[in-house]
């Protein structure tokens, strides 16, 4: 039952619903501290479980994602989420198989030198919560590097607290996960010592001092610096295009979605309050504005760089607004730049000149499994299906900035946003400004589009950099370096977002040294772990 509430806590501390409140207990160690066995596999077991209950209610979504875009039967569908849930939830055993070898031997090395009755010692035993903080950083940081799915890092339920959310800039997102994870140890603490009975008068003090450090950390959401300035200007366009069937996409249908993002890209639209159209697009627009930057998300269309219809639409764009423009769009490379002829196809942002000119192009590295790509295709062949409406990319090579002029920008596309290494590479490379672009209508209605938010704000935290998000159907949205949200759309609004922004050339400790933070909680921990094994033999 307390593995059940666990799990549960986790899961609702995260978009949807967003309760961050109750991070500082959501991994307690209270279940363990009751109900853990003393065997490492044991204490793998219960954390296993509590880890294939949460991603089954954080990453939900990913059924329907399947079901309705993969050509995956509802059965499929259902297993292919559970076998998700059942890999990824080896990191949450593995987090409990940590600190089951500190209990285990804990137990044990008391009992064997009789210097305590096995029956009065808690399973987890001191030094097992001592360097449960950076047991979970460690683990957090293999599930970041090992599976390449860091989705829902513990420290992101932080992100609105900006003064806490600061050490970022030194830490990245583990320093706030550790924080979290001082704090349900210390609760966890609590219990050890009730579970004394020589030490209970000791408990009432613990808890009453975690429930005033937590209220002081939790304060810091009262706090809001003053704007940043923001001297530049940029136009993020919604373009809320429909995922559809490839046979689906007339000659018709692609030039009338031109005709429209070119309107929404030179005018701005007119919202009423809900954020509905109040007229038809030609009637209510304004005058043609000039924005430093006009930004395409990544995007459900066709839109080939080889498409003489959409490279001079682009092209016709960036000359009327003389402005530069970055696109989403599929690149290819072969002789014949085609796509019947394609060898290689990519998921691009494409860089076009004030002069129209197509300038340069950053092609997304780190690839979606089973969505941009099926990975070992002769075993997961039957997979396929999965990327009919999306593609069988082929990786990109270069983190490179893309040079807009004088600005810098470091681009990155949808995903892409959950890693914090590889973003802070590209305000390492010297980017001045991070731009997200993303197509999260595959994940509907879910809480899917949220999560994908609320990390993506955390990058721009880390790097102390303002961070332009265009997205297909939302949110889009300009983020400042302190990872608010300054201004933002309707949700599934044709429409576009007039946001200022500004450079910078600062670069921040963690963008210069990256996870050391992460590193040296995983050797602390071995080493603690060593040390204890150690100990344990001197005793025998």
């Amino acid at each position: 039952m307390l593995v059940l509430l666990s799990a549960g806590l986790q899961i609702v501390i995260f978009p949807l619903p967003d309760l961050y409140l109750l991070c500082w207990a959501a991994v307690e160690l209270r279940a363990g501290v009751r109900l853990l066995p003393a065997t490492p596999s044991q204490a793998f077991l219960l954390a296993y479980c509590c880890g294939v209950l949460w991603y089954a209610g954080t990453c939900y979504w990913i059924y329907a994602t399947m079901r309705q875009y993969g050509g995956v039967g509802t059965i499929a569908a259902l297993g292919l989420l559970f076998l998700f849930c059942l890999y990824l939830a080896i990191y949450h055993g593995l987090f409990g198989l940590l600190i089951g070898l500190l209990a285990n031997s804990s137990v044990s090395r008391l009992s064997e030198a009789g210097s305590t009755p096995a029956a009065t010692i808690n399973p987890f035993g001191r030094r097992a919560l001592l360097l449960a903080p950076f047991a979970w950083v460690a683990v957090e940081l293999a599930r970041t590097r090992v599976t390449g799915f860091p989705w829902d890092l513990l420290g992101i339920a932080q992100v609105d607290n900006i003064p806490l959310a600061r050490i970022a800039t030194v830490t990245g997102v583990y320093g706030l996960s550790f924080e979290i994870m001082v704090v349900n140890t210390a609760l966890a603490a609590a219990f050890v010592i009730g579970a004394e009975k020589d030490q209970r008068s000791r408990r009432k003090p613990l808890l009453l001092a975690t429930i005033a450090a937590i209220a002081v950390l939790q304060a810091g959401r009262l706090i809001s610096p003053p704007p940043v300035p923001a001297d530049h200007t940029t136009r993020l366009v919604q373009e809320n295009i429909p995922v559809l069937e490839g046979s689906e996409w007339t000659k018709e249908y692609f030039e009338g979605t031109l005709r429209d993002l070119t309107l929404v890209s030179l005018h701005e639209l007119g919202l009423n309050a809900s954020g509905e159209n109040q007229s038809d697009p030609e009637i209510s627009s304004s005058a043609v504005s000039h924005p430093d930057l006009i930004v395409w998300p990544e995007s459900p269309a066709p839109f080939y760089t080889s498409d003489p219809a959409f490279r001079d639409t682009v092209s016709n764009i960036a000359r009327q607004a003389q402005t530069w423009m970055l696109v989403g769009s599929l690149g290819i490379r072969n002789a014949g730049e085609t796509p019947a002829h394609a060898t290689q196809l990519y998921n691009s942002a494409s860089l076009v000149s004030p002069g129209g000119e197509w300038i340069s192009r950053y092609d997304k590295m780190h690839l979606v499994p089973f969505g941009e790509y099926v990975p070992f295709k002769r075993v997961f062949g039957f997979a396929g299906g999965l990327t009919k409406e999306v593609g069988d990319f082929s990786p990109g090579t270069s983190r490179a900035p893309l040079e807009a002029g004088s600005s810098k920008l470091g681009v990155f596309i949808c995903y892409e946003s959950i890693f914090p290494d590889e973003i802070r590479r590209l305000a390492a490379n010297g980017a001045q400004v991070l731009v997200n672009i993303s197509n999260d209508g595959w994940y509907g209605d879910s809480g899917a589009y949220a999560q994908h938010l609320k990390q993506a704000r955390m990058r721009a935290v880390e790097n102390n950099r303002w961070l332009l998000r265009s997205t297909n159907t939302g949110v889009t949205a300009s983020i400042d370096p302190y990872g608010r949200v300054v201004s933002s759309i309707p949700r599934k609004v044709r429409t576009a977002l007039q946001a200022n922004y500004s450079l910078s050339n600062v670069t921040t400790f963690y963008t210069r040294r990256g996870d050391w933070f992460a590193y040296l909680c995983a050797i602390i921990y071995l080493v603690g772990l060593l040390l204890h094994f150690i100990f344990r033999r001197g005793i025998e």
